[in-house]
């Protein structure tokens, strides 16, 4: 059966050996892109230096928790004498790791110091598999095995993960009209669209205490935060809900940015104009695929007061709304700016092609030499 034929379900799991490392490779160099992407963004003033560090960290995160699987799966289809299964993607809607991959990870990541603490070290590992080549001229696959999950649950055990939750932080952003504010930041792995994504939410503070010192108001907007935390919720709907329970913070912008689809003609299933450029490019290995990146943007347009009680009053933000977006007003959001990143043959498909969909879409492209060209 081929891969193709294998990828005929929503989630499949990459039973192959090297399709398997052929797919974390892909990704290894994708993460890497998406960093300079960011500077590149940064440059254009898309992103400030303080939101290019925070995007930054993130997409290292998802680095190291893309290699991290890449050990736990790096003997997929070999015999090494224990069941361990094979990685599951979302082959239809994002290309990424299903969900319960990460929440699995999670999980792992709980016990990793127990596992840690009963396996043999990397050292002894090194000296047991030398033996086994020269004295039994075996291949050492349970060995093998033994050692890419010691390095999985080290690499858990360190923490530095892109987990199914990320939950809020705050960073100092100085004072506007003499109010604290803050650029507050979290992600999730999005248990719906099977997807990365990354909200940035500035805030001015007018409590008595300041948010991070505030032991009341900080718990309860992180928990509010993450609640709301789903894809298919407007920023709109996110914002105001979190102005209306905290009458002392005040949501000024908030953007979620969507980190994928990713799309290869070796192991997706994409629908629509991509999956004709990906065919028609005839791209090499390694080079067959696009991820887009979507940044949504919610901005407050204006403040009003509202009563509050007998006496007070509340201020209350009023958003903007792109009127003139793909989706209109429904879109829940000022404006949504739309980017694909992809390696140059693609790219050259994609632009002989004169797609109309695309002509709004921002292009990264990856020149053979590492090279990463914006065109709009």
């Amino acid at each position: 059966m081929t891969i193709k034929e294998d990828l005929m379900n929503d989630h499949v799991g990459l039973t192959d050996t090297f399709a398997a490392r052929r797919y974390f490779a892909k990704f290894e160099t994708i993460t890497g892109h998406l960093e300079t992407v960011a500077d590149m963004m940064k440059d254009q003033q898309r992103l400030s230096k303080r939101d290019r560090k925070v995007v930054l960290d993130y997409v290292q995160r998802l680095g190291r928790t893309f290699r991290a699987l890449a050990n736990k799966y790096l003997l997929t289809g070999r015999d090494t004498g224990t069941f361990f299964g094979s990685l599951s993607i979302d082959s239809t809607e994002s290309g990424f790791p299903v969900f319960h991959e990460i929440l699995n990870m999670a999980a792992d990541a709980q016990q990793a110091e127990r596992h840690l603490r009963n396996m043999p070290s990397i050292e002894a590992l090194k000296d047991d598999m030398v033996r086994t080549i020269v004295g039994d001229l075996e291949i050492p696959t349970k060995l093998q095995f033994a050692m890419s999950q010691r390095k999985y649950y080290e690499a858990l055990r360190a923490n530095e993960m892109f987990w199914n939750r990320n939950d809020p932080e705050l960073l100092w952003a100085g004072t506007v009209d003499n109010r604290r504010s803050f650029l507050v930041h979290w992600a999730v792995y999005d248990s719906e669209s099977n997807l990365p994504v990354i909200y940035l939410m500035d805030v001015e503070d007018t409590g008595a205490t300041a948010l991070p010192k505030d032991t009341r108001r900080w718990p309860q907007a992180q928990a509010k935060l993450m609640s709301q935390s789903v894809a298919g919720l407007k920023l709109v709907t996110i914002a105001k809900g979190f102005d209306l329970d905290f009458d002392d913070l005040h949501p000024k912008r908030l953007r979620r940015l969507y980190v994928g689809p990713m799309y290869s003609s070796a192991f997706t299933l994409q629908n629509g104009p991509i999956r004709q450029v990906l065919e028609d490019a005839h791209s090499p290995q390694g080079e067959d695929w696009a991820l887009a990146w979507t940044v949504e943007t919610l901005e407050s347009e204006r403040v009003v007061e509202e009563k509050s009680g007998w006496f007070g009053k509340v201020e209350r933000e009023v958003f903007a709304l792109d009127p003139f977006g793909a989706q209109g007003v429904d879109s829940g959001a000022t404006r949504t700016q739309r980017s694909l990143i992809l390696p140059q043959k693609p790219y050259q498909v994609l632009d002989d092609l004169k797609i109309p969909g695309f002509a709004n879409v921002q292009k990264f492209v990856v020149a053979p030499s590492g090279r990463v060209i914006s065109y709009n």
